[in-house]
Order: C-alpha cells, then sequence, then structure tokens
C-alpha cells in the first residue's frame, strides 16, 4: 500500500511536470494525448492488483497505441512514451513476471519489448532511453522478486510444523 502512494505521487507529480514541459516547448495541445495516455496507463498501474492480467495487458496496448500515434504524426507529437508513462508500463510489465503465470507474464513482457523497439524506431530520445531503462529494469526485477517470492514460501514452515 505505501508503494503504490509513493508511486501514485510520483505518477502526479510526473504527469503534471511533462505536461507543463511540453506545453511550454511545444506548445498547443500537444500535452493532451501524452497526459491523456499517462493518466491511463498509471491508474492501470496503482489498480494492477485487481486484474492483473487484463491491467498489464490492457496498460501495454494502451501505451503501444501511443508509441504508434507518435510514429504516424511524425514531427507533429511528442515521441512516446512519455517517461511517467514508461514507467507506469515496467510497474505492470515487472507485477506481471512477479506474479502471474510464465505464458501470460512472457506474453505482457514481449508486448513490452514491442513498445520500447516501437520507440527506438521513432529515433533516438531521452525518453526512448529512460524507456528502455524502465523496461529492463522491470524485466530484472519481476522474475528475481518471483524467485524470492518462491524461494520464501519453500523456507517459511507451515502452521502446524516444527520450527525447530
Amino acid at each position: 500500500m505505501l508503494v503504490d502512494v509513493g508511486l501514485g505521487i510520483v505518477f502526479v507529480a510526473g504527469i503534471g511536470f511533462t505536461a507543463y514541459m511540453l506545453m511550454d516547448s511545444w506548445g498547443g495541445a500537444s500535452w493532451v494525448l501524452t497526459s491523456v495516455v499517462s493518466v491511463v496507463v498509471c491508474a492501470l498501474a496503482l489498480s494492477r492488483e485487481k486484474q492483473k492480467a487484463l491491467f498489464a495487458g490492457a496498460g501495454v496496448a494502451v501505451t503501444a497505441f501511443a508509441v504508434a500515434a507518435s510514429l504516424l504524426a511524425g514531427d507533429s507529437l511528442p515521441q512516446e512514451p512519455a517517461p511517467i508513462t514508461a514507467l507506469a508500463m515496467a510497474v505492470l510489465v515487472g507485477s506481471a513476471l512477479r506474479t502471474l503465470p510464465i505464458g501470460a507474464a512472457a506474453g505482457i513482457a514481449l508486448g513490452g519489448v514491442a513498445v520500447v523497439f516501437g520507440a527506438w524506431l521513432d529515433g533516438r530520445a531521452a525518453v526512448t532511453f529512460l524507456a528502455t531503462a524502465a523496461l529492463a529494469v522491470a524485466l530484472v526485477l519481476g522474475p528475481v522478486m518471483r524467485a524470492i517470492d518462491h524461494t520464501s514460501r519453500i523456507s517459511r514452515p507451515h502452521d502446524g510444523d516444527s520450527v525447530i
């Protein structure tokens, strides 16, 4: 719960900061798509415990939509995914890798990789590097946390078992 509160604070601050920076640099309504996508993916990340597979898949799909829109728009829109969207997608992918069955987790992870690959097609920029770094951390930490969870379940005594 405390992690989600911290994530929520980071998400709100990041969305606001990104919108402000886009208004200042790109002008016009350039910030709208980025902000809407960020709000949706962040909301999915914060609600991930309710429907892990569905919300993780939806978060990757919404991020993929944003990357595709950015690619199609060329220089008319800022490059996607925005840093906060990339962070939220990484949370979803990492959580999926930690908790979902292997097949579903692998599918979501591959979707995340495809999204980042699409961002690279749009060009090399700071957002691309940030999205790559966030996903790389999720691809490592998700399975590590899964292994830790598995190990702690094995080593923890069951009810009625002797601790000695």
